[in-house]
């Protein structure tokens, strides 16, 4: 019932910049955090970023300092401001919410399709 739909995905040369967004669709009573994540060679997802309900955000220590994640809670969407791109974060990058659907009691986890990221040049 609930979708999260991505965009502003690309192709970027290295130091260059792309803003990601995320919008979650459906019958939506309270988002609480929201993630952007991105597949590692061999692993899990790995957290990229991440920002609560109160707007405290965390950050890989790899995008420290390049990476800004913000959002609108009026249009339900969480952004990615990626700068200074480096080849090393080529990658789909998946983002997450974690939301109580109306008529629901519980938190639960949600996942965007993922947009490709790719720095080269």
């Amino acid at each position: 019932q609930v979708q999260l739909v991505e965009s502003g995905g690309g192709l970027v040369q290295p130091g260059g910049s792309l803003r990601l967004s995320c919008a979650a669709h459906g019958s939506i009573f309270r988002i609480n955090a929201r993630g952007w994540y991105r597949p590692a060679p061999g692993k899990q997802r790995e957290l990229v970023a991440i920002i609560s309900s109160g707007g405290y955000s965390n950050y890989a220590d790899s995008v420290q300092g390049r990476f800004t994640i913000s959002r609108d809670n009026d249009k339900n969407t969480v952004y990615l401001q990626m700068n200074s791109l480096k080849p090393e974060d080529t990658a789909v990058y998946y983002c997450k919410a974690t939301l109580v659907q109306s008529g629901r009691s519980i938190f639960e986890d949600y996942w965007g399709q993922g947009t490709q990221v790719t720095v080269s040049s």
